[in-house]
Formats: C-alpha cells, structure tokens, sequence
C-alpha cells in the first residue's frame, strides 16, 4: 500500500514539475513588434503590398507603398513573407533582447518558363487538316493577283470606298489651287477654238 502511495505522490510530483517548466517556457517568449523594409532585387525602392504573417498565429499585415510593415510577433515565430513575382521567404524570430526590431529584407524574382502554347480556332488536329485540305487555293501565284486586279472589282472599290481624311483634304486643296489659277486667267472653251474644228475634219477625212 505504501508503495502505491509513493508512486502515485512521484507521478504527481513529475506532473507539476512539467507544467511549471511549459509555463517557464511560455513565460519566456517574449512578445517583440516586428518592424523592416521589404525591397526589391535590384534594392532601390521598397516593394508595395507584400504579405507578412505568422501561419500559427493567424496574424499577419502587409506592407505600404515604400514597403514599411510593422508587427507584434512572438520569439520563435515563423513569418512568412510573400509576393506575386516573388520567392516566398520564411524568417525565424531570434530571442532578440530588446522590444523592438527591424529588418531589411530583399526579395528575389521568381523566373517562371511556361511551355508555349499554340491557341488555333480548329478544334482537333484532324479537322485542321480536313479545313486544309478542302481550300480551294489557285496554285499559280499569278492567279491569285489576276483575281485581285479584277477590272470589275476594282471600279466597284472605286465606286464604294468613302474618301479619307487625307483624300479630302487634298481634293480641297486641289480645288482652292485651281480657284486661284482661275482669277489669274480666262479658261478657253476648247470647242470654240476653230483650229480644233479644222483638226477634227482632217482627221475624218483620213479615217
């Protein structure tokens, strides 16, 4: 019986031993406001809106746009630090003897190589090849620019294209160049010149 009753006094002696050492421990962890600079490669200018949180906590901040943060965190903590376009970075806090501390931290580029992707309006290979093969291409590159220089075609371009602006404004300045010709000048009606009369006889004659 007493040697039960000296296990049971030895377990509970060890269990009180334990939660005074875990309380030790915890009394330890001293809280210390974490404070620094997050900054770019190229360490020129601060990086805006990279996140600083502690995942166990479920605590965190971000920084502003000269890249400051600030943030109550505990020693022995893990903050992680993260960007779009960046390597992810993890920090350990030290058991830093003061209250407050501040770091520079300089962020990496994250290179990432995607495969090149070839995006076609054809659905599978084998329709790309059907479409392919039911083209009804001329071989002769000579017929292709006779189709393009259809006489027809192109009077109906001609007839249907509205001007530019640039074709405007030179069909204006055409016209003023010749409304200022004209008051320098009289402009002759060719069918009352008499020579041209006798010209065109002559010729009939010879036709």
């Amino acid at each position: 019986m007493k040697r039960i009753y000296w296990l049971v006094l030895v377990v509970m002696l060890g269990g009180l031993m334990s939660v005074s050492t875990s309380q030790a421990q915890q009394t330890k962890r001293r809280i210390i406001q974490l404070s620094g600079i997050i900054l770019g490669e190229d360490s020129t200018r601060g990086l805006p809106g990279v996140h600083v949180w502690v995942p166990k906590a479920g605590r965190g901040t971000s920084t502003n746009m000269t890249g400051f943060f600030s943030l109550p965190v505990v020693v022995g903590d893990s903050v992680v630090i993260s960007a779009v376009g960046y390597i992810k970075q993890h920090i350990i806090v030290p058991n830093y003897p003061q209250e407050f501390m501040t770091i520079i931290v300089e962020m990496t580029t994250d290179n990432t190589f995607l495969e090149t992707v070839t995006v076609l309006p054809i659905p599978t290979e084998e329709v790309f090849k059907q479409a392919i093969l039911a083209l009804n291409v001329p071989m002769d590159a000579n017929g292709i620019d006779k189709r393009n220089l259809n006489a027809e075609l192109m009077a109906l371009m001609m007839r249907t294209t509205p001007m530019d602006g640039n074709l405007n404004y030179r069909y204006y300045m055409d016209s003023y160049n010749q409304s200022m010709y004209d008051k320098s000048s009289v402009r002759t009606n060719p069918f009352l010149n008499p020579f041209n009369w006798a010209r065109f006889f002559r010729d009939l004659k010879q036709k």
